[in-house]
């Protein structure tokens, strides 16, 4: 994950109103974010990319793709992977302490993990509350000719914090694996993280943020997502999220 210091950031208290914040444009406000730790090299896996390209149509679902590069040693080098989504699962399961890392694997709201092929598991963590399956701050971004401005509504609690992230996503990728597990099979991909960039600190009270626009020109990405995380030592729980534009 990248914190570049060359962001133009903007932060502070904004009016009250703003802690309303509710969905653009009539949109559906996520209840969930699932990210799906997958990859190329993985025989297990299309079932779930095809699963969380299904969960990509839902408006009240945030499905992220990103893959992983622990496959790349048996023959064939994933085309999207990233180290950086490598050590996110890693440090996910660092901080349930399970220690559990495998693909295809999907983390729902940065607490609870269901195998991703299993559509039956991962629909109950996306409906249980008990599962953290709640996104209780709102956000709301627009893009702007040069920069995102991003307004993020206060804590439901108090004492809460968090780091707002940007998620630069292609929305579909086609790709055609020409070894390993998966030899010979077109595979189609939902919504590819293509990086994570650090936009700012939340102190839970309302707050405004502004990124340029370039951020998104990241690896061909065409959409974004915004995920406001708590953090301690390591990912946590996801308190809100947005979708940008298309998805």
């Amino acid at each position: 994950m990248t914190r570049p210091p060359s962001h133009r950031l903007l932060a502070g208290l904004i009016p009250a109103w703003l802690g309303l914040l509710g969905p653009v444009r009539g949109e559906e406000a996520p209840r969930a974010v699932v990210e799906l730790f997958t990859s190329q090299g993985c025989s297990a896996c299309p079932p779930a990319d095809r699963l969380v390209s299904e969960l990509a149509r839902d408006p009240g679902v945030i499905a992220l793709t990103l893959p992983v590069t622990y496959w790349d040693y048996l023959g064939w080098k994933d085309t999207l992977a990233s180290t950086s989504f490598t050590a996110r699962q890693r440090a996910y399961a660092g901080m349930r302490g399970d220690r559990q890392v495998f693909t295809p694997q999907a983390v729902v709201n940065g607490a609870a993990t269901v195998v991703g092929s299993d559509r039956a598991a991962l629909e109950r963590s996306i409906r249980d509350p008990g599962t953290a399956a709640s996104l209780p701050v709102a956000i709301r971004s627009e893009a702007a000719a040069d920069r995102i401005i991003i307004d993020v509504g206060p804590a439901s609690e108090a004492g809460r914090t968090a780091e707002l992230w940007l998620l630069p996503v292609v929305r579909t990728r086609e790709v055609a694996i020409g070894r390993g597990e998966n030899r010979g099979r077109t595979v189609t991909y939902r919504n590819v993280v293509r990086g994570m960039h650090h936009v700012g600190s939340w102190r839970g009270a309302p707050a405004r943020f502004e990124v340029p626009r370039t951020l998104l020109a990241t690896a061909d990405a065409d959409s974004y997502v915004l995920v406001l995380q708590a953090e301690n030592n390591g990912p946590g729980r996801i308190l809100g999220a947005a979708k940008g534009p298309g998805l």
